[in-house]
Order: C-alpha cells, then sequence, then structure tokens
C-alpha cells in the first residue's frame, strides 16, 4: 500500500472518481450504535460507502469498551478505557489516515495519542456542544467554547458540514476547515414511500419533526406553536414522556427507520425543525428527498438547506410553517435528490490527511501509554 497516495481532490461542481487505491482509514468516534442520530447515520453511511470502494475502515467505538451512561442523557454511552487502549489499538491498525469524530473520551484518547506520536489527524465538528452543554447546564455557551478551540486546534483539517458552522469556527480562531456535506438514501427516501398507517384519519395538515425528543432540540417550540391540523413526533429521548404528558393532542409514534420513517416524512404537509442548536440537520434534506417542505427558524443548519422553494424560515415558527405548505412538493423532491452519499463521501475522503511512511511507523512501533 502506498502511503503517500493522494487522497481525492473535489473541485467547484466536479465530483472526482472514488480513488483506485484502497486506504486503510482509522475513524474514532464516540457516537455510535445503537445510538440514532444524525451523527451516528452520517459515519455508518460513509462506512458502508468507503468499503463498498475498496477501503479497509476500522471503527473505534464504544460499543469494544464498558461504558457508563452521560449524565442527563442516559442513551450516549462514555466508554471507560484503560489508559493507552485506543493507541494500542490504532498502532495495531496502522492506518493510512486517521480520523476523530468526536470529542468525548475514545476522541480524547486518540487525539492524546496521535499528538504524542506527531502522528497527523483530522477531526469534525458534528455537533453543537456549546450550545447544547449550555441548555442542559444553564451556563453560558462561551464556557464551553475553550475546550472546543483547544480539542480541534492541532486538527490537520477540521470537517465542517455547511458555510454557517465554517464562519462561526473561524471566529473561534479555527481556521484549517474543510467541507463535509451529508447525504440521502435515494432508494428509501423518495415521495413513492406509503405513509404509515397512523396517519389515516388524522385531522390535516400533517406537522411532523423527526429526530432526538430532547431540550436541545426545541421540540417543545414546535409542539407549542398555534397552527391547526395534527402534530407528529418520531423519534425517541429523554424528554419524550414529559412533552406526550404537556401535549396529549401530539402522536407521538417513536422511532422508525428505513422505509418506514420515509413513509412518515412521504405523508406529512411540512416538515418542521424547530432545532436552533444543530450544526446540518440530515433529517431535513431526507424530509425534502421525500417531497415534503421544510419550516424552520432562520439558524444555522436550516439557513444553509432550506431555499424558497423548498421551505420557510422565520422567527415566528407558526408562519414558517403556513409558507412551507404552498412550496411545489416536486421542488422539494428534486433539491433532495440533489444530495448524494457519494459525494459527501468523497468530500471526507479530500480531507483526510494521508500518513507519511515515517509518520506510520512512529504511529506502529512507539510503546503506548
Amino acid at each position: 500500500m502506498n502511503r503517500h497516495t493522494t487522497i481525492l481532490a473535489e473541485t467547484g461542481a466536479e465530483v472526482a472518481p472514488a480513488p483506485a487505491a484502497p486506504a486503510s482509514i482509522a475513524i474514532v468516534t464516540d457516537a455510535w450504535h445503537p445510538q440514532t442520530n444524525g451523527v451516528v447515520r452520517t459515519l455508518s453511511t460513509t462506512c458502508e460507502v468507503l468499503r463498498g470502494w475498496g477501503h479497509q475502515v476500522t471503527v473505534i467505538s464504544p460499543e469494544e469498551y464498558p461504558s457508563v451512561p452521560a449524565p442527563t442523557y442516559p442513551e450516549i454511552r462514555l466508554a471507560l478505557t484503560a489508559p493507552g487502549a485506543v493507541g494500542r489499538r490504532l498502532a495495531r491498525i496502522a492506518p493510512d489516515a486517521v480520523h476523530i469524530a468526536t470529542e468525548g473520551p475514545l476522541g480524547f484518547a486518540a487525539r492524546r495519542y496521535c499528538l504524542k506520536r506527531k502522528v497527523p489527524f483530522t477531526t469534525a465538528y458534528h455537533t453543537q456542544f456549546p450550545d447544547y452543554l449550555a441548555r442542559r447546564t444553564g451556563l453560558p455557551a462561551g464556557a464551553f467554547w475553550p475546550y472546543i478551540r483547544w480539542f480541534h486546534r492541532p486538527a490537520e483539517t477540521i470537517m465542517v458540514a455547511t458555510e454557517t458552522i465554517r464562519a462561526a469556527l473561524r471566529e473561534q480562531g479555527l481556521t484549517r476547515l474543510t467541507h463535509w456535506s451529508r447525504g440521502v438514501d435515494l432508494a428509501c427516501f423518495s415521495p413513492a414511500a406509503p405513509p404509515p398507517p397512523e396517519y389515516a384519519g388524522l385531522e390535516g395538515p400533517i406537522l411532523l419533526y423527526v429526530g432526538r425528543i430532547a431540550v436541545e432540540k426545541n421540540i417543545e417550540a414546535f409542539l407549542a406553536c398555534d397552527y391547526p391540523g395534527t402534530k407528529v413526533v418520531v423519534g425517541d429521548g429523554p424528554a419524550r414522556a414529559a412533552l406526550a404528558a404537556r401535549f396529549p393532542d401530539a402522536l407521538f409514534l417513536g422511532k422508525k427507520s428505513g422505509t418506514a420513517l420515509a413513509g412518515c416524512y412521504a405523508g406529512a404537509d411540512v416538515f418542521v425543525f424547530p432545532s436552533r442548536t444543530d450544526t446540518f440537520g440530515l433529517v431535513m434534506i431526507e424530509a425534502l428527498a421525500c417531497g415534503t417542505p421544510v419550516a424552520a427558524f432562520p439558524v444555522p443548519g436550516p439557513l444553509d438547506v432550506v431555499t424558497p422553494e423548498t421551505g420557510a424560515l422565520s422567527e415566528d415558527l407558526t408562519r414558517a410553517i403556513d409558507a412551507a405548505r404552498y412550496c411545489d412538493r416536486t421542488a422539494c423532491a428534486a433539491y433532495g435528490a440533489s444530495y448524494s452519499w457519494e459525494a459527501a463521501t468523497r468530500q471526507f475522503l479530500s480531507g483526510l490527511a494521508a500518513l507519511k511512511e515515517e509518520e506510520a511507523v512512529s504511529l506502529q512501533t512507539l510503546p503506548a501509554f
């Protein structure tokens, strides 16, 4: 294997083909199955595409280690590793590139190991942790930015999904940024997906939310808005019981996936995305691919995804919903179909930092700690 092989470049609208020379890639992530969220879907789909192209991808995740539930968020497990365990795993893999996807315990251990050995690595900014933690702790978001800056600053590149997030990170002094978009499984998400039986007889219009049911997703703003019809929530999370009790007229369907999830999107009149803290919002392009327009606040994520033809943005969510209902569903589906996992994975490959021979030797042979 040639460790000096250039890993793909993408310029403008022209997308280079998948590289011919297979590479060994290590992805370190604290977010993995059985979690259900956009980060896990992005990473797992990227791995599938890479492996389909012949790359050897090793995922270092909490599945391999004892773990404890995250405070206030028990569905997320925090890995407990012995000193040097992640480093020894990287040494055995001896990959061509190391990508650290998250800022949790596993990402921290991999970062420390690579820095100790002067091995380049890349990171990604998937989650607005300062905003998430601010919502959960009551502290200002600014209290958490020093850790984010410290964690990402040594990376060769930081992968970001949108220009809005790129600008936010630049304001924090993080400038080595590269674009990594998202995609849609078009074999699954399309306007032809049959609506779920639970939709039968519901008062229209059907207004849909899909995603984690947690405080940082701001779902209360959706459920509390004064708009006729039926509000449907798909997903699960720590805030579900409280919201279901507070808003008994809303229909909570629990977790859905595959064609069942696609049918929920396709059968809805408007997809409502109330979050103010997401970096992208994968569910928005899934909804659009199913022909369903999006209503959201004018914040990062929606500002980068939603166009005047495919939805509406407003600080008044009721106005956004009303305007979105008049969007052309055919235009929505065409726009959603423009997001390709293959193109997104090429961007991921382009952003990786290939290890030179001497760096790979350093990664593999120096003693772990």
